[in-house]
């Protein structure tokens, strides 16, 4: 073997080896904390080295045949190997890395040039598939525009490039990104998503949450997210609904929402163990965007479109991981009837209608057709048969029980300390969960059973996501698409007003949640974490602005539902919480949507 022949092949066979180490990687599960660091370590070493080895190497190996794309493909396989982590760890300086990643391949071309090769054309569609979903999730919006333009033309190149080839799937992909960046900017954010401790670390209430301290604390360190619509809107595997709620379980990264800052990009930087920064190109933006100072954000799991038997055993396995002083939070996003004929809501009489083919009307319907209220109490460890009877439904077909998910499905889970977010039209199927608790008393937010809005139209939950969830993760966004009041670029300062109204709320209601001597201790115990603290607040705000939006005969049906009940302090006809709505409604010129003399 010649001098000049080692170089190549000693590449190729780098390259073979990292391959083999990242197939063994790439399907592993993303959630638990099972002991796959060990495999994780040995692949980025892999790649490291090959790296490293083509920089040292670069023209022995372009003399010999290299290619710019198959450079890229490394790059791109590294990013990819990143996303993977972030994913399975929420540790942002991972998210960060495979941005960068992505965006040198990018920067560089390295898939330009290659227009009659289909397989590189494939490569590079991957790509940018991939690095549109990191830009998404980082909330890059320029960068994603600007990807979204050279995606569709590269699909539409494809198609009149390789006519044999049939480009559908890209086609469907390019829709599912056109659509989920409509409904993501479509409405008008101030704030990011992401808790930020500029905007809600309040300094009058400040003082009462560091002092604040319940008999027992929980530590906020595993989630679980899900979401199952038919049509919903998504790109990849993230749901609209799923990625607000990801988003609002993390930190913002120090100056990322402000700063775009570009990269400076290094072409014979050195490199690093996986675990710190690249060293492919610049760290500037990593250095920008990394807080030292910030807690690690939650692990969250992210299945889509799971099975049953599947959202079983990843709560089984995260239950079973899960640290004696930490809760976990669940959130499912899901229809609980299998068309809007079978069971519908009277708007006339506030009442619901009893399907004649399924049973799935809530136990709060039920005592309306009585004429009673509903109850916020349930103490069921006697009928277990009611823990079976109402469910949400994820699965593919109208047939056979296996994709009903009941509120009997969750019970032998609550030996471990539960946030529950149960986002359905049928969620008050699950107050039956209150009392019927195996070991820990679980924390419940219920959804309403049908959204609403100013004009009285239904909303499809397929093209905007689910209005709980938004009141959740961007309240004021949720509340001006209640109303319907739409805010223009040159109402930037009302808007920024507004919510400073909804901030001063906030800090008001903490200071009176960390005074109360009547808050259950479900709630009491995990009033010391950001993330849960800031959705008991914006659960709330939710329920007040719904309650106040109805008349008082029709409210209850149209409100979501807490369990353990929260003092009678932050009911909607408090004074402390009324006054605010009345103030943002007042602010925003809305006042005649509300019912404020009825309560």
């Amino acid at each position: 073997m010649s001098v000049d022949d080692v170089v190549p092949k000693t590449f190729r066979a780098l390259v073979e080896s990292a391959e083999r180490k990242f197939a063994r990687v790439r399907d592993v599960q993303a959630y638990g904390r099972g002991p796959n660091n060990h495999y994780f370590h040995k692949v980025f070493k892999a790649y490291t080295r090959l790296w490293k080895y083509q920089q040292e190497n670069r023209q022995k190996l372009v003399d010999s045949g290299l290619q710019r794309w198959e450079i890229g493909e490394i790059a791109s396989r590294i990013g990819q190997l990143y996303f993977g982590q972030y994913m399975r760890t929420s540790e942002a300086r991972f998210l960060l890395e495979s941005y960068i990643f992505y965006e040198a391949i990018l920067n560089r071309g390295y898939f330009g040039g290659f227009v009659k090769d289909r397989g590189v054309r494939f490569k590079e569609l991957r790509f940018y598939a991939r690095f549109l979903l990191v830009s998404v999730i980082l909330k890059r919006l320029d960068m994603v525009k600007v990807l979204v333009e050279k995606f569709t033309a590269l699909v539409d190149d494809s198609k009149a490039t390789f006519r044999e080839t049939n480009f559908k799937e890209w086609k469907l992909v390019v829709q599912e990104i056109t659509h989920f960046t409509k409904a993501d900017t479509a409405l008008m954010y101030s704030r990011p998503l992401r808790y930020c401790a500029m905007f809600e670390s309040y300094p009058a209430s400040l003082p009462y949450v560091a002092r604040f301290h319940a008999k027992k604390v929980l530590k906020f360190r595993d989630a679980l997210l899900t979401s199952y619509h038919r049509n919903e809107i998504k790109y990849a595997e993230l749901t609209l609904d799923t990625f607000r709620m990801l988003q609002c379980l993390e930190w913002e990264p120090s100056g990322s929402f402000y700063q775009k800052q570009s990269v400076e990009l290094r072409e014979n930087g050195a490199s690093a163990n996986y675990s710190g920064t690249s060293g492919l190109i610049d760290i500037n933006l990593v250095a920008d965007m990394t807080d030292p100072t910030l807690p690690p954000n939650p692990r969250k799991a992210i299945l889509y479109r799971p099975s049953v038997s599947q959202l079983i055993a990843v709560i089984a396995t995260i239950c079973e991981e899960l640290p004696s002083d930490s809760v976990m939070l669940i959130y499912l996003s899901a229809s609980g009837k299998t068309s809007q004929s079978d069971v519908t809501l009277n708007q006339s009489s506030g009442s619901l209608r009893k399907s004649s083919k399924l049973n799935v009307v809530s136990h709060t319907s039920r005592m309306q057709q009585n004429n009673c209220k509903p109850e916020n109490h349930f103490n069921n460890k006697g009928d277990s048969t009611r823990h079976f009877e109402d469910y949400v439904w994820l699965g593919p077909s109208r047939n056979g029980g296996s994709n009903n998910l009941y509120p009997g499905d969750i019970i032998p889970f609550t030996r471990r300390p539960l946030f529950l977010i149960i986002d359905s039209d049928n969620s008050h199927a699950f107050k039956v969960l209150h009392g019927a608790e195996r070991g820990e008393p679980a924390a419940l937010l219920l959804s309403p059973l049908k959204p609403t809005f100013k004009r009285g139209i239904d909303a499809d939950v397929t093209q905007n996501g689910s209005q709980f969830t938004l009141f959740l993760t961007a309240p004021l966004q949720a509340f001006c698409q209640l109303v319907g009041f739409i805010c223009s670029d040159n109402d930037s300062d009302v808007y920024n007003d507004a919510e400073s109204i909804i901030s001063t709320a906030f800090s008001e209601w903490e200071v009176i949640l960390c005074t109360s001597t009547s808050l259950d201790l479900v709630w009491a115990q995990v009033l010391s974490d950001h993330f849960l603290r800031r959705l008991i607040l914006r659960f709330i705000f939710c329920r007040a602005v719904l309650a106040l939006f109805w008349p008082r005969e029709e409210s209850d049906q149209h409100g979501p539902v807490c369990l353990p009940e929260l003092p009678n302090s932050f009911s909607p006809s408090s004074k402390a919480v009324r006054s605010a709505i009345i103030r943002l409604a007042d602010h925003l010129k809305v006042t005649d949507c509300f019912h404020f003399h009825d309560l």
